[in-house]
């Protein structure tokens, strides 16, 4: 059985509902949601604000591959088009961890990287998963207060929108 966390982003079109359709296509493994998030663009930030949110998964019969490929499944079905390292995307599905599984393979790079400098993921995280941690970094509340304020005042809850499952 392996159990991973997924991190979501949208900044195209319906971005919500971009977020809604991951949701659904890992509704048969689904264990947690996170609240959605609002944040600025990271690296190209002459682009659209950032829905995220972070998806808690587990399967008996899913390994680290298995979700890249089921990721990547519902960013094609959203139409994403990948023309720009960072650039705008209707739909980001990126492999957090997976079981405390370490991986340096160029296409599943695990722990993701940046993964313990990102309010983004670490906000949401933290949400739904307390004790949390990060394979090789230590836990994420304690990686969280190691980033200077700004990065975590730039992460805003959006009370007014809510992921179905």
């Amino acid at each position: 059985m392996t159990r991973a966390v997924l991190s979501l982003g949208s900044n195209l079109g319906d971005r919500l509902a971009h977020l809604q359709s991951a949701v659904d296509g890992m509704c048969d493994v689904l264990e947690k949601v996170s609240p959605v998030y609002e944040t600025a663009p990271w690296g190209v930030t002459d682009q659209p604000d950032f829905l995220n949110a972070i998806l808690v998964v587990r399967s008996p019969s899913v390994d680290e591959w298995g979700w890249l490929h089921r990721g990547q499944a519902l960013e094609a079905a959203a139409g994403r088009v990948r023309e720009q390292r960072w650039g705008p995307r209707t739909l980001d599905v990126d492999v957090v961890t997976v079981d405390g599984v370490t991986s340096d393979h160029p296409d599943l790079v695990l722990p993701h990287p940046g993964t313990p400098t990102r309010a983004t993921v670490l906000i949401p995280w933290l949400a739904i998963d307390p004790t949390a941690e990060v394979p090789g970094h230590g836990s994420v509340a304690a990686l969280l207060a190691a980033l200077p304020e700004k990065d975590r005042s730039d992460v805003h809850k959006r009370t007014d929108l809510t992921l179905k499952h």
